[in-house]
């Protein structure tokens, strides 16, 4: 016999023992005498309730009815609950079993409530029935709009990257039941970023949409993409959820530099020391940091051995300077071609990364240089027995510059103080002052002084090695006074002694 049912709309019916017969025992028959014994069944019928969540109704939900064998319908029994909610949120009619839930449940809160439940008589509070556990568990409706785990995302690509280069992926959740219906499936769609980019719609991938040509850095850096996520996999009535993903393009070397002229003119004083900076050139690149780095080299021109350029490496221009001396009066002007090159090259853009190419011209400017003697130094040579006025030797200085200005010349006193010598200012000729004598001094060093007539300030100095040359102007003589000693008995020929 079956004794105590649990009746709601969604019942699965379970296995039931008689409440009212215990298991095991023996019990009397009407007629006092003894029955056999026989198995019990349990009076309750029972698996689970569903009730549907958010239930917007003003009255209680009514959520199934608890029904035994042992309510006649006479008023006896009462129906008792206990467990999660019982009396509160959940409530039973005492006479009929009738079960309601007195408030909206949120599945999201709570999924589902166990529950006991017995029949018990009224009038001597004994149970009728053994207590029954059972569940009411809840019924998901879609009331969850998908959540991303970031309100923005950042991500980067290459430029020129290929069609459906992965970028990033986002993720959305959703708080509905993925167990039951579609209320938590979720499809991700893209509602802003076309035609750049696209969204896988099951994972969430975001990819390149467009080919290398399209996606160039140069043209365009930055992108704001916004992706949704549609539960009810993305059929009409499904909650949206949005999110913004903000993603730049990185650079790669597909940019080769390029001068902002192409040509240079530049001028350096021809005094200008080896290293001395001439001038600077600039090129430009649309590619950024290491990308962007490049340098220089002087590919050709008359000047290739007389200038060298480097790099600066802050603000990458090319720095242009001498190497060797240069000399106005001999070459007044140079041209060169410069080459401007990235240090690192991308192998699938070196087609794009040609060599640019700018023309130089550096004039060399005169500049007003003391008078060059026509040698280093000088070496005169002089009889030691010369007399006074007598031509010693000549030098010769002219001035470089174009202007050619007459040049005078002078003896540094510092060099010849007993006033020895003289030289012409004119022309140059050094004559003798006053007679020498080789066995003194057989060398005399003294220092010319070219100068300028219109710049007294240009002038330069020689050195002159004069040399006495010896003549046979003294007699033998002996290095002491010898004293001899000779016997009177001495013979022709015999040595004698002396001191």
């Amino acid at each position: 016999m079956r004794t105590l049912l649990l009746a709601a709309t969604w019942l699965c019916l379970g296995p039931s023992l008689d409440a009212l017969s215990l298991g095991g025992r023996r019990t009397e028959a009407a007629d006092g005498g003894e029955k056999p014994l026989r198995r019990v069944r349990r009076g309750w019928m029972w698996n689970q309730f569903f009730l549907q969540e958010e239930y917007t109704g003003s009255d209680y939900q009514y959520i199934g009815k608890l029904q035994s064998d042992q309510d006649h319908g006479n008023g006896v029994v009462k129906y008792v609950l206990s467990g999660e909610g019982a009396g509160t949120v959940f409530v039973i009619d005492e006479n009929n079993g009738d079960l309601h839930a007195t408030r909206r449940l949120d599945r999201e809160e709570k999924a589902f409530y166990i529950l006991r439940a017995t029949v018990v008589n009224k009038r001597t509070g004994q149970k009728l029935e053994p207590e029954t556990e059972f569940t009411v568990k809840l019924h998901d409706i879609n009331d969850n709009e998908p959540h991303f785990s970031k309100e923005v995302y950042t991500g980067s690509v290459p430029e020129r990257s290929d069609i459906g280069t992965s970028v990033i992926q986002v993720t959305a959740t959703d708080a509905d039941d993925g167990m039951y219906g579609n209320s938590a499936k979720l499809v991700y769609s893209i509602s802003q970023g076309h035609p750049y980019f696209s969204v896988d719609p099951n994972t969430g991938v975001i990819r390149t949409a467009l080919g290398p040509r399209d996606m160039d850095r140069e043209q365009r850096e930055h992108y704001q993409v916004v992706i949704e996520a549609k539960d009810m996999a993305g059929q009409r009535g499904g909650l949206t959820g949005t999110t913004v993903v903000n993603i730049t393009l990185t650079d790669v070397n597909d940019n080769p530099p390029h001068f902002t002229q192409s040509i240079y003119q530049f001028r350096v004083p021809e005094s200008s020391r080896s290293g001395s900076p001439v001038g600077r050139i600039r090129a430009t690149d649309r590619d950024t940091g290491k990308n962007a780095e490049m340098y220089f080299t002087i590919a050709s021109g008359d000047g290739m051995d007389m200038f060298d350029i480097s790099t600066d490496r802050v603000t990458q221009e090319g720095v242009i300077s001498v190497s060797k001396p240069l000399d106005f009066e001999k070459k007044p002007s140079y041209t060169v071609e410069i080459q401007v090159q990235n240090t690192q090259l991308d192998p699938r853009f070196m087609s794009m990364s040609s060599k640019n190419m700018a023309t130089v011209r550096i004039g060399v400017e005169d500049v007003d240089e003391p008078p060059l003697f026509d040698k280093a130094s000088y070496l005169m040579e002089l009889k030691e027995d010369a007399e006074v006025g007598a031509a010693v030797g000549s030098v010769s200085a002219v001035d470089p510059d174009g202007a050619r200005s007459m040049v005078k010349y002078s003896i540094d006193r510092r060099t010849d103080m007993d006033r020895l010598f003289n030289v012409h200012p004119g022309n140059g000729s050094v004559f003798l002052l006053r007679r020498l004598d080789r066995e003194e001094a057989a060398w005399h060093n003294i220092s010319i002084i070219a100068t300028e007539f219109n710049n007294p300030r240009q002038s330069s100095h020689a050195p002159v090695f004069i040399r006495l040359l010896d003549i046979n102007d003294n007699a033998p003589a002996f290095a002491t006074v010898y004293e001899t000693f000779v016997c009177e008995r001495t013979k022709a020929g015999q040595v004698t002694a002396g001191s």
